[in-house]
């Protein structure tokens, strides 16, 4: 019968442990992917005290319960340990059928993520605080709550794919962003009828926005965002029955210049009746651009 390997408290050691020379405690293990991988401790059990000088740290028999539990739960153990980064990276590719507006929204907290220590933090690290103290950064750094919060919601939506692929078991970023940091922003407040009035007359007796009236006059009577109200032509108008019909709208990327886009969801879609005042400033606005030409 072979001789049980012992520390140099004459403890007996289980499979896979062992001690080094320098009283440190070893544990070998197999990982999913048949690699050999080993986690180190200066104490065997948590009653143990640390060495003088040394870190402090869980015990070896803490960890090796740990290593057991992803496998029971099914946890990937290496996946768990890709950054953020590396996260969010693979859930813009599982989703790259995407407007150039949004490309350019992930570009953008992609840099944020690569300048902030959260970017490079194993995703198995990352903890309710952790994603907390993030949202305070980003505040600090002067974003917008509203920016901070649509962030917030995607980082949320990768974590919840790394909790569906087994790599995870809880979303930090599941929490409530105005418990964290204030909400300051501003309610948007629609004109009264005496404020559109007193914008329009102003526009009317100003030589330089005079030619802008009917743009607002538009705008003010239908809701149209500018957009679409830039993107309409005269198919889309129906005179006769006195609808706009809105189903796509100009925008301008810096890389391509102008281009067309329909709207983000199918309530995007519609069609927009003329009141009066509106009927007459399209109709206006039609003959300027006939005369212009």
């Amino acid at each position: 019968m072979s001789e049980k390997r012992r520390d140099n408290r004459n403890r007996i050691l289980r499979s896979g442990e062992s001690q080094r020379k320098d009283g440190r405690y070893a544990y070998k293990y197999t990982d999913t992917f048949g690699k050999v991988q080993f986690v180190y401790a200066w104490k065997l059990v948590p009653t143990d005290k640390t060495p003088a000088g040394k870190r402090d740290d869980i015990s070896l028999r803490e960890k090796e319960k740990e290593i057991q539990k992803d496998p029971d739960d099914g946890i990937d153990t290496i996946g768990k340990k890709m950054t953020v980064c590396e996260l969010y990276a693979k859930q813009n590719r599982h989703r790259g059928n995407v407007r150039h507006n949004t490309t350019k929204g992930r570009e953008r907290l992609m840099k944020l993520l690569e300048a902030d220590k959260l970017g490079s933090c194993p995703i198995d690290s990352v903890k309710l605080s952790d994603a907390k103290e993030w949202a305070l950064r980003m505040k600090e750094k002067g974003i917008s709550y509203k920016t901070i919060s649509n962030d917030k919601r995607s980082l949320k939506a990768a974590f919840y794919t790394a909790i569906q692929d087994d790599c995870i078991r809880k979303n930090p970023f599941d929490f409530q962003l105005n418990t964290v940091i204030e909400d300051d922003t501003e309610p948007k407040v629609p004109l009264t009828g005496e404020q559109e009035e007193s914008l329009l007359s102003f526009m009317q007796s100003d030589s330089v926005y005079q030619k802008y009236r009917d743009e607002v006059i538009i705008l003010l009577g239908t809701g149209l965002r500018i957009s679409e109200l830039c993107g309409l032509t005269e198919t889309d108008l129906d005179f006769e029955n006195r609808v706009i019909n809105v189903d796509h709208q100009l925008l301008r990327s810096a890389e391509t210049g102008y281009y067309i886009e329909k709207p983000k969801t199918q309530s995007g879609i519609r069609q927009i009746p003329m009141s009066e005042k509106v009927y007459e400033a399209l109709g206006r606005v039609l003959e300027n651009r006939k005369g212009a030409k």
